[in-house]
């Protein structure tokens, strides 16, 4: 009876790397797909709920300001941050042109 060898393909199916990366591609493109369907269709919403100018202005204040909500209710402070993760600032950008950016964000998905 001849033995397994790696050096013959029938014996030996071996390990094909290849398919692995492409299993975990595509979790990875999945995982991203479904994190902007959620990012769209129910976060989004909970800030419709808030005024756009308010919530830019706490915005603003989470960026320029090391405690803004000083001693106060912390909770509105928290919500605006959590839109910076949806919509992040890009590298230089400038505040303004940022602030300006997210109000057209909110524009569009809140009707």
């Amino acid at each position: 009876m001849p033995e397994p060898s790696p050096h013959n393909p029938v014996q030996y199916s071996g390990f094909h790397p290849l398919r692995l990366i492409l299993v975990i591609f595509a979790l990875l493109i999945g995982i991203s797909f479904a994190a902007q369907w959620y990012s769209r269709n129910i976060t989004m919403p909970r800030y419709c709920q808030y005024p756009a100018e308010e919530t830019l202005q706490r915005i603003h204040e989470v960026l320029t300001e090391k405690t803004p909500a000083g001693n106060g209710d912390r909770k509105p402070y928290i919500i605006a941050a959590r839109l910076t993760f949806l919509l992040p600032r890009e590298g230089d950008e400038p505040l303004n042109s940022y602030l300006s950016r997210l109000q057209r964000h909110i524009e569009r998905q809140c009707p």
